[in-house]
């Protein structure tokens, strides 16, 4: 069943209204729904209702919470994931595919060795459709909340504000290339539930030395096994790795 969000609270036997064009068009047009059929819709504090619809017009679609739904799939750890620019359709496939793997939030950010740049005149164009991708993701996947994307125009602004983490690794090339293998499999034991993660990334030529210098004053090394993964992918091997880690194995 299609699921779809409403940054609202929600009770059971409430009528909402989805106002939202993309939605609209999505349950209108390419799910083809009609009155009487049934949706799910996350509302505020990751609470999810199986709804009915009971009205459709062409600006908005009235809907009445049915049946609270138990669900949770989300990670216990809420991840970030910091990606120094990279070519814009692999961010956005990066996007996608760490929405589907429980990441929390994004920031992208430019970095000594990143190819791909961002004019500020571009920024808020940029997120608003970054966001999009990851709303679309978090509804395929069945997420209970949308991940917001953030972006900051270098890696000090992120240190400056990095004590709101819990816990801070940096996903280092050459960590792996000399053989680190302990440090992530260390702290993935060692995380608790309902902390937060923050994962930093380089871009595709990877950290320059300064940038390193600066990240091992707030974080800590981690190697992601002995092959070197592409900047697209190896967010999607730490993510895959925590879910196996404290969903599976629990």
């Amino acid at each position: 069943m299609q699921r779809y969000f409403l940054n609202q609270n929600a009770d059971f036997n409430q009528r909402f209204f989805i106002t939202q064009s993309d939605d609209i068009h999505h349950i209108t047009k390419v799910m083809r729904h009609q009155i009487g059929d049934e949706i799910i819709v996350t509302f505020n504090e990751q609470v999810a209702y199986q709804c009915e619809i009971t009205n459709i017009e062409n600006e908005r679609i009235e809907i009445i919470t049915v049946q609270q739904l138990d669900i949770n799939t989300e990670l216990p750890q809420a991840v970030t994931i910091c990606s120094g620019l990279i070519k814009a359709d692999k961010y956005e496939w990066l996007l996608q595919k760490a929405t589907e793997l429980g990441a929390h939030h994004f920031i992208a950010t430019t970095m000594d060795r990143s190819v791909a740049k961002l004019n500020a005149s571009k920024v808020e164009k940029k997120l608003e459709r970054w966001q999009k991708i990851a709303k679309e993701a978090a509804e395929q996947s069945y997420r209970l909340i949308i991940p917001n994307v953030e972006y900051v125009s270098n890696l000090q602004v992120l240190c400056d504000n990095i004590d709101k983490y819990d816990y801070v690794l940096v996903a280092y090339e050459d960590a792996a290339k000399n053989g680190e293998t302990n440090n992530f499999k260390t702290l993935l034991q060692h995380f608790e539930p309902n902390t937060s993660v923050l994962v930093i990334f380089g871009p595709e030529g990877g950290f320059s030395e300064t940038e390193i210098k600066l990240l091992d004053k707030v974080g800590k090394q981690i190697g992601l096994g002995p092959r070197i993964l592409r900047a697209e992918t190896a967010p999607l091997y730490v993510l895959s790795a925590i879910s196996y880690q404290k969903e599976l194995l629990g």
